[in-house]
């Protein structure tokens, strides 16, 4: 039985999360206590108590959504469970790279919380948008992307079939989706971020963020991780580097990822962190793959015994 690890990005948080684990776990307080050291505020009171709006800010939120995802990890892993690979959706490719052995964590929440601070600062808020384009093939998508003609739009996450996430400037995005509805569209669905990632109004970020990797010292992942850019298996420190600095101005190939785990026999996925959004567009792009996840107790034995491990 093969088995890939796979860390939710943006957009999973909540108040709340992992909290369980941390109630349970006297590891998990510890991994806590060194993500509130590293960063000098109380990541486990904004992740458990909020409020919402302050979570819910990039800075704030991929730090502590690394924490909850690499919490719930390490006690999965306590389990002896070793993956054949790693892979995360945007952000969550942070907690694949942490929990493979490339980054120590502390320097991992000091990483994600400048990256969703230079995120910020790229696009002034209300400039930007993104959009979930339901029910398009690929091609029709980019199609549509290139006949805009109020600004810049480009195909940013490409999540499973018939869903197909879209950024860039607030004109040429809401131009797209009514393209997208007149080209046979299902539904167009205005996405809660005030940032337009994984396009190319993130160059200039991806820039900052180089200058940041590359005084970082990387090792070689302990297992192979499937990055977003490529959906290729990565092991050496110089190509997950430039992979993650790659991933923020390059749409995400994440239906493509989880196709090469499938083709080279993985058979079960674990989510590993708070919610089950990465769970359900992986049944979309395959109903026979076992897939599975853990954020709390409960999960946990659930997949513990789903697996034979209970």
């Amino acid at each position: 039985m093969k088995i890939a690890f796979v860390f939710p990005g943006q957009g999973s948080q909540y108040v709340g999360m992992g909290k369980n684990l941390y109630e349970n776990f006297g590891e998990v307080k510890q991994i806590y206590n060194e993500a509130s050291d590293a960063l000098g505020y109380d990541i486990a009171g904004l992740s458990f108590n909020g409020p919402q709006e302050e979570l819910n800010k990039t800075f704030r939120t991929q730090p502590c959504l690394l924490t909850a995802s690499f919490a719930a990890f390490k006690v999965l892993s306590s389990r002896n469970i070793t993956p054949f690979c790693v892979a995360g959706h945007s952000l969550g490719e942070y907690s694949a790279v942490t929990a493979s052995g490339v980054l120590p964590f502390k320097d991992a929440v000091k990483i994600t919380e400048k990256r969703g601070q230079f995120m910020q600062d790229a696009v002034p808020e209300g400039d930007g948008l993104m959009a979930a384009i339901l029910g398009l093939e690929r091609s029709e998508l980019e199609n549509v992307c290139r006949s805009v003609s109020s600004g810049y739009v480009a195909p940013a996450n490409y999540n499973c079939p018939g869903q197909i996430v879209i950024a860039g400037e607030k004109p040429a995005v809401e131009e797209a989706i009514e393209l997208s509805k007149e080209a046979g569209a299902k539904r167009a669905v205005v996405l809660p971020v005030s940032v337009p990632s994984h396009c190319g109004l993130m160059a200039d970020t991806a820039n900052r963020l180089a200058e940041l990797l590359n005084n970082t010292q990387f090792q070689p992942s302990k297992v192979p991780i499937v990055n977003n850019a490529d959906a290729a298996f990565l092991n050496s420190p110089e190509e997950i580097k430039s992979s993650l600095i790659k991933q923020l101005s390059s749409p995400l190939l994440w239906e493509d990822s989880i196709r090469l785990m499938l083709k080279n026999e993985v058979t079960t996925f674990i989510e590993v962190g708070p919610g089950k959004i990465l769970s359900a567009i992986i049944r979309r792009i395959d109903k026979e793959a076992r897939v599975l996840n853990v954020e709390d107790t409960k999960s946990l034995e659930e997949t513990l015994s789903s697996i034979g491990l209970g």
